[in-house]
């Protein structure tokens, strides 16, 4: 298979698949009969897309505010964490079992801590998905600056290669591979924590985000509006996660061999 067509197949496939499954799930239901407040069709699903979007786009806005906040404050923080566990092993010693323990502790637990805590809404919310989507940074990009070749390891001290040399043009080219790979992974951790901290938080009116209309429209039993609202927190996760495989290639493709074309 050419590489032309192996690309072409790599998109091609998941289309099918997902048309398969739609047409599947609409003969299912049709052939039941199943009653649009257990399980609306895809064809009902799509209208009520459609019908509800101003409110839906409204509400995805918002949440997508507060995943990609979340984000870059996670990615800030998480990249500051590591460069300083770096210097010294006794620091990385001393505090990463803290940030393992934001990454074991269920985020719903301390969620209304952080909404009573914190006046601002919004700025909870924000925290709450950071919280959740800072462990993979930290720990990739430790692994990265740590993960280098101990050959140009040594030729740098041969050199005399300040630290801060070593850091920028050894350690950092080496980790990047790893920091882009957990980014990839607290995209979708900032917008799962988002949704849940929406969830916690149950705030409604112009500032309600895709958790609340599918509180709402669980409560109205308004069930293809909650698979609308679902559909949309689906699309903005793969969005996401594209986004974050660009910036990869971006940053990689042309010098790394993760992203290099194979012969």
């Amino acid at each position: 298979m050419t590489e032309r067509a192996a690309d072409g197949a790599r998109i091609v496939m998941p289309i099918l698949v997902g048309a398969l499954f739609l047409v599947a799930w609409h003969m299912l239901v049709v052939s039941f009969d199943v009653p649009r407040y257990i399980v609306p069709s895809p064809l009902l699903v799509a209208q009520t897309l459609v019908e509800d979007w101003p409110l839906l786009a409204q509400s995805l806005w918002v949440t997508l505010k507060v995943t990609l906040s979340a984000l870059v404050l996670a990615v800030t923080c998480g990249t500051a964490v590591a460069f300083l566990f770096v210097q010294s092993r006794w620091i990385e010693h001393s505090f990463f079992p803290y940030a393992v323990l934001l990454q074991v502790t269920p985020i719903v637990a301390i969620a209304p801590l952080v909404i009573i805590w914190v006046k601002d809404t919004e700025t909870a919310l924000i925290l709450c998905a950071s919280i959740v989507a800072i462990f993979p940074v930290i720990s990739n990009t430790t692994l990265g600056l740590r993960s280098i070749d101990p050959g140009l390891a040594d030729l740098f001290r041969m050199n005399r290669a300040t630290r801060l040399q070593t850091l920028v043009r050894l350690r950092v080219p080496s980790a990047l591979p790893y920091f882009f790979g957990g980014l990839r992974i607290s995209s979708g951790l900032a917008l799962i924590g988002a949704v849940v901290a929406e969830f916690v938080a149950g705030t409604g009116g112009s500032g309600a985000g895709l958790a609340y209309q599918i509180l709402l429209a669980g409560l109205q039993v308004d069930i293809p509006r909650l698979f609308a609202a679902l559909l949309l927190i689906t699309v903005a996760g793969v969005l996401l996660f594209l986004a974050m495989v660009f910036l990869s290639k971006l940053a990689l493709g042309r010098w790394h061999e993760s992203e290099l074309a194979k012969p």
